[in-house]
C-alpha cells in the first residue's frame, strides 16, 4: 500500500489539501452551531442516496460534518479530540496519505449508504482512531480527565465496540461498518499480517528453545554420557560427545567419538 501511495503522490500529489482535519472539525462546529438555531438541519446532511438522486448531491459531502454529540461540553471535547487524532496522523503520514485514507473511509461510506440505506460519518471516524491507536499506541491521555490511559488499550476497546456491532447488528450495520472501515483494512491490513507472523516465529523460537533446556537439563553429566548408538559408556573410557545436528533433530544426545563423526 505505501508503494502504491508513494506512486500516487509523485503523480497528484500537489492536490492534496493540507490541514483538511481543520476543515472538517470547523464544518462539524457550524454544522452544530445551525442545529442549535434550527432544529432537525442535520437531517437535510445525512448522506441518503434516495435524497442525493432527488438532486440533493450535497449530502455526499455534509454528511462529513455532522457533529456525533449536541451536549455543547462534550460536543467542544469531540471537536479538539477528533482534531489532535486527525492533526497527529497528518504530521506522521503527510497530507496526501491523510488525505487518501479520509477519502476512502469517505467511499466506503457512500459504497455504505447504496447497500445499507441513509449514513453519518459515526464509523468513518470510529477508522480514523483506530488508525491513530494503530500508530501511536504508546501515547497516554486523561480518560475523563482523570484517569491516564494509552491509547492502545482505547483502540482495543473501540475494535472490540465494532465488533459487537458487527455481530448483533443487522447486515445493514454489518455493511456499514465494513465499508466504512476499508481503509484501516487497506492501510494496516499488511501490518497486522506482519505481526502475526512475527508473533508466530518468536512462539516456535521460545518453545525450540525450551525444547533445548529441557534435553540439556535431562542430558547426563561428564562421567556418566553413554553412546546412544553402541552403548559405550563415558566411565569406562569412551570419547562420548553431545551432537544436537540436523540428523539427531536438533536435539541434544550422546555420541561416541566413531559415531558422532559417522551417524
Amino acid at each position: 500500500m505505501d508503494r502504491l501511495l508513494a506512486r500516487l503522490e509523485r503523480k497528484i500529489g500537489r492536490f492534496a489539501i493540507p490541514n483538511l482535519i481543520t476543515f472538517i472539525v470547523g464544518g462539524m462546529a457550524i454544522v452544530w452551531v445551525l442545529s442549535m438555531a434550527r432544529p432537525g438541519f442535520t437531517g437535510q446532511l445525512v448522506l441518503d442516496m434516495d435524497a442525493v438522486r432527488a438532486g440533493q448531491v450535497w449530502r455526499l459531502v455534509t454528511f462529513l460534518f455532522i457533529p456525533t454529540e449536541t451536549s455543547p461540553w462534550w460536543v467542544l471535547i469531540m471537536l479538539y479530540f477528533t482534531w489532535w487524532v486527525g492533526s497527529s496522523l497528518e504530521q506522521h503520514w503527510g497530507s496526501f496519505k491523510f488525505n487518501a485514507y479520509y477519502a476512502l473511509g469517505a467511499l466506503g461510506t457512500i459504497v455504505a449508504a447504496v447497500v445499507a440505506g441513509p449514513q453519518s460519518n459515526t464509523w468513518l471516524d470510529a477508522s480514523l482512531f483506530l488508525a491513530f491507536a494503530t500508530t501511536f499506541p504508546n501515547v497516554t491521555i486523561l480518560l475523563f480527565f482523570i484517569l491516564p490511559i494509552r491509547v492502545k488499550w482505547l483502540g482495543i476497546i473501540s475494535a472490540l465496540g465494532i465488533a459487537y456491532f458487527a455481530l448483533v447488528g443487522d447486515w445493514a450495520t454489518r455493511a456499514s461498518i465494513i465499508a466504512a472501515m476499508s481503509n484501516y483494512v487497506l492501510f494496516f491490513g499488511g501490518y497486522w499480517l506482519h505481526v502475526a507472523r512475527d508473533r508466530q516465529v518468536i512462539v516456535r523460537q521460545r518453545a525450540k528453545r525450551r525444547e533445548f533446556d529441557t534435553a540439556a537439563e535431562e542430558a547426563p553429566v561428564f562421567g556418566q554420557r553413554v553412546c546412544a548408538i553402541c552403548g559405550a559408556k563415558e566411565a569406562d573410557g569412551a570419547d562420548i560427545r553431545v551432537c544436537s545436528c540436523e540428523k539427531c533433530g536438533g536435539t541434544p544426545r550422546s555420541l561416541c567419538l566413531a559415531h558422532a563423526r559417522n551417524h
